[in-house]
Parts: C-alpha cells; structure tokens; sequence
C-alpha cells in the first residue's frame, strides 16, 4: 500500500517537471477559415504546430502569430494558398513577432500589404514560401512578399516572390542571413539586403525585376552600418521589367537593367554568378545620392569585390540619360561593370575587379551630386587579394535542422 502512493506521488511530480506535449492544430479551408486559423495561431503554444490543409482559404483581415517556437506547415505553395483578394485592411497578409518561429510549404496570394512580414523575430526560417500577386507587376500591389526586419537569424530558402512593388524578398536592419535557392521574379527589386550585416546571397534566380540584387543603406534608420554580403552562385538574368514602384520610394530610382547594384555598403563580395542581358549595368556600385543629415552615415560604398563572374551581354540598352549616346561611345554597348567615382577615401576602396573584366565610371566628384555632371571614362579598379573569412556570416546553423 504504501509502495503504491509512493509510485503515484512520484508519477504525479514527473507528470509536473515533463513540458507539455507539442500539439498539432490542424485548419482547413471553408466557411470561417479566417476566424479557425487566427486562433489557431493564438491557441498554439510554444513547440506546437499549426497545420494546413491543403485547398485555398479565403481570407478578408490580416493573421498574426506572437507565440515562440511554432511551426505553421501547409501541403506545399501549390496546394495550400492563403488568398488575400478580398482583404480589407491593407496591413501584411500574415505577421510574425515571436522568436524561433518556421513558416513552410504554403502560399500567400494578393495581400493589399506586405506578403509575410516578421519583426524583431530572431531565427526565423521561411521554407517553400511563394507569395505571389497574380495581377503581375503594378504600383499598386504590396512592397514587400517576404519581409523579415529587425531580427538576428534569418533562413529563407526554396522560395519564391513575383510582383512586389518593393522587394521581392527583403532582409532589413538584420544580421545573420542566408536567402538561397529562391526566385524572386516581376519585383522592383528581386531580393534586397539593406542596413544588414553578415548575409550569404546564393543559388537564387531572379530575373524580370527592373533590378536583380540591391545591397543598399540608407541613413536616418535606428540599424545602420550594413556590410559583410556575399553574393555568390546567383543567376540574374535579364532585369527588364519597368520600374512600378510608388513615386517616392528609394527603390523608384532603380534603373531597368540593373543586375546587381551595391549602395553604400562595406565588404560585399560577388563571386561565381552569372549575370547577364541586364540592359543598363549587370554590376553597379555608387554612393547615396541623395542628401542627409544623420552623422553617423557613411553613404560611400567600401571594399566591393567584382571577383570571377561570368558578365554577359547586357549593358546595351542602358535606362539612364544619354544612354544611347554613351553606348555608342564605348563601341555599341556599355562595359559590364558601373561606378559612379565615389570613394570615402584613405585606407577604404571603394571597388576592387577582377582584371579581365571591364568598367567605366561617371567620375563623380562628390556625393550628391547630379549625374549631368557625370564624366564617363573608362573604369581603373584595383585587383583583389585573397578571399575572406565569413565563418561568422550566414544564418545559424541550427535553423538548418528544421528544414527536414
């Protein structure tokens, strides 16, 4: 008798000290999917899974997610849609701001907002996502399809974005970064990386935006200083699509044919990619333009390695001023690789290139200042060293683990 309450007692307190079971919650498409999935992602505790079936839901209001630790699965990007046509805010279809959190296998269809945005949520991954605005490119879709910000540990992988009148896929004022093996097509700007720090750009495809890849930072943001990019293994292909951004956004300066384009960065590394028939510049580098007040900005580009690329045939139908002019100038078509000139100076170079490939630059003389002033001439960059140690940079190795 007493042997068996000491076997209760002491089922009881390991019942107690064991966390609860991780639970399934399982959604399905129909009447009251909007109401059914919101809670289910209220409901859902840290460690548990919110499902979804296949089929498409039809969603009126945004969702959020604010618990740790969930993973929100579907049957795949073509077999579960969550359709935003009929939203009637116009906030992100889906918005996350809880840590260690795993979006997969599922789409976002036609949000009025930003596709999935994440703030201030540390090791997220994005896995078989597609957000997509099936009207195809206009000023009036949303910005950004994903749109991790604010957060240390970002994985997106296998995914795909078509029509953001921003970016496609946009990683901000974040560190720890790897976006790979996606395809960001009919997007202003295919993937962005902006006032972030330690990010591995490869295995992409991103073709049809008005640009390939940007590397920028901007002033007057609370994270500044972006640096430590590499680009490497991407195919950017033939950015030909206009520019149908909202008047106004720093990405509307962005010229049709733009491969990849480094703004005001640190130690970005382009290795192994194949750019080419992007009609203005497969490679551009250049300073801020634009004015600002913020000390503590640098707006020069530094340390920017063009190392071995395959530079193709693009640069002969340039989306600037006096572009025909200028091609003719250099022979037909322009060289592969664009600078505006500009350099902070001293111990910094702005742009280093591999020796058998070719450039010119505007010869600018100061930040700011108009490109009418500009004095094309042929590009001399110095060549490059040996290669970094990016140990550091990409996102945690753990997050690999629940890709499986």
């Amino acid at each position: 008798m007493h042997k068996s309450l000491f076997a209760a007692a002491a089922l009881t307190a390991l019942v107690a000290a064991t966390p609860a079971l991780a639970e399934t919650h399982r959604v399905s498409p129909g009447e009251g999917a909007q109401e059914r999935l919101q809670e289910a992602l209220i409901l859902a505790e840290p460690g548990d899974e919110v499902l979804l079936d296949a089929g498409r839901y039809a969603l009126t209001d945004g969702l959020s997610l604010d618990v740790d630790g969930v993973t929100v699965r579907g049957a795949g990007p073509a077999a579960t849609i969550l359709d935003f046509s009929t939203q009637q805010a116009a906030g992100e279809g889906l918005l996350v701001t809880s840590d260690d959190v795993t979006l997969r296998d599922f789409a976002v269809e036609n949000p009025k907002g930003d596709g999935i945005k994440s703030k201030d949520a540390d090791n997220i991954v994005y896995y078989r996502i597609r957000v997509t605005w099936t009207g195809g490119p206009a000023a009036t879709n949303g910005a950004y399809g994903i749109y991790p910000v604010e957060s240390t540990g970002v994985l997106v992988d296998a995914s795909e974005v078509s029509g953001a009148s921003d970016a496609g896929i946009y990683v901000g004022q974040s560190s720890k970064i790897t976006v790979r093996n996606s395809v960001a097509s009919e997007n202003v700007a295919g993937i962005e990386i902006e006032n972030s720090r330690d990010a591995i750009v490869e295995g992409n495809f991103v073709t049809r935006n008005t640009g390939g890849i940007l590397v920028f930072d901007l002033p007057n943001l609370p994270v500044m200083g972006g640096g430590n990019v590499l680009i490497r293994n991407n195919l950017v292909i033939a950015n030909d699509t206009d520019n149908f951004a909202p008047e106004g956004n720093i990405v509307a300066s962005v010229r049709r044919g733009t491969g990849v384009m480094v703004m005001a960065n640190e130690n970005v590394w382009l290795q192994d990619n194949v750019l080419t028939d992007n009609a203005t510049a497969e490679v551009m580098v250049i300073a801020y333009p634009l004015s600002f007040d913020d000390p503590d900005y640098n707006p020069y580009p530094r340390d920017v390695v063009v190392a071995t690329n395959t530079l193709g045939e693009g640069s002969d139908n340039p989306d600037i001023e006096g572009g025909e002019m200028l091609a003719a100038a250099f022979g037909g078509k322009l060289p592969p690789i664009l600078w505006d000139g500009l350099s902070e100076g001293g111990d910094r170079t702005a742009l280093m290139v591999h020796p058998d490939y070719a450039g010119w630059t505007l010869n600018l003389q100061r930040q700011g200042q108009r490109l009418e002033e500009a004095q094309p001439g042929p590009l001399d960059a110095p060549a490059y060293g040996q290669g970094w140690n990016i140990d550091d940079w990409g996102a945690p190795a753990e997050l690999e683990a629940r890709l499986k």
